[in-house]
């Protein structure tokens, strides 16, 4: 596995506390201290809404190709990057390739986790900086798999698919599953996330 993620289950838990907490507040509700069951956990995740940004995922890929960490270096969240810099490797930036290897740590919350996602679970995104966020999208299955639902490519999030480009997963992902077209936003994602899963089992390297 490629992804290394720092933050815990227990840290976890406690956020989600405050983010329900959060949610209470907004309705005039007094804090608890109790979990919040998985059923909200999803509800709050597709709603998008505010409260969902208290939740946030430290990781980092120790092995990464310096191309793949610029495609996820322009995403909105923090993210540190192992330097190249001549005067601190002894080594002549000039003569390094693209494909150099760094270590990237990041640190996004749902909301960035939701929208990152979107675009570099898309097959119109590299193949390699894809399988990154399928590996991470594992990995945080892991350890939430509230947080991991709801990682999902642009075409599952929108019902179709809005690239200038466009691949043959949408349509083919309709053939197989037609009700995806006609259930619920939750519904949808579920039928995506048994895919995803089967898939790995299957044929970790399969391409549409």
């Amino acid at each position: 596995m490629k992804t290394n993620i720092f933050t815990t289950k227990e840290e976890l838990n406690k956020m989600w506390i405050r983010a329900k907490n959060a949610c209470r507040t907004t309705v005039n509700k007094e804090h608890t201290e109790n979990e919040p069951k998985d059923s909200f956990k999803i509800k709050l995740l597709l709603s998008e809404h505010s409260p969902i940004r208290l939740i946030k995922v430290n990781w980092i890929w120790d092995s990464i190709k310096s191309w793949i960490s610029v495609h996820f270096s322009r995403s909105s969240w923090e993210c540190f990057i192992s330097t190249q810099r001549t005067d601190r490797t002894g080594i002549d930036r000039d003569e390094l390739k693209q494909s150099e290897l760094v270590a990237f740590e990041g640190e996004m919350n749902a909301q960035n986790k939701i929208d990152t996602a979107r675009k570099r679970l898309c097959y119109q995104s590299s193949k390699e900086t894809r399988e990154h966020m399928e590996d991470f999208k594992i990995a945080l299955n892991e350890i939430d798999e509230s947080l991991a639902f709801v990682m999902v490519p642009n075409c599952i999030y929108r019902c179709g698919c809005p690239e200038f480009e466009q691949c043959s997963f949408w349509g083919d992902i309709i053939k197989k599953y037609p009700s995806i077209v006609s259930g619920s936003i939750r519904k949808r994602y579920e039928i995506y996330n048994e895919y995803f899963y089967n898939r790995r089992k299957i044929n970790d390297n399969i391409n549409w």
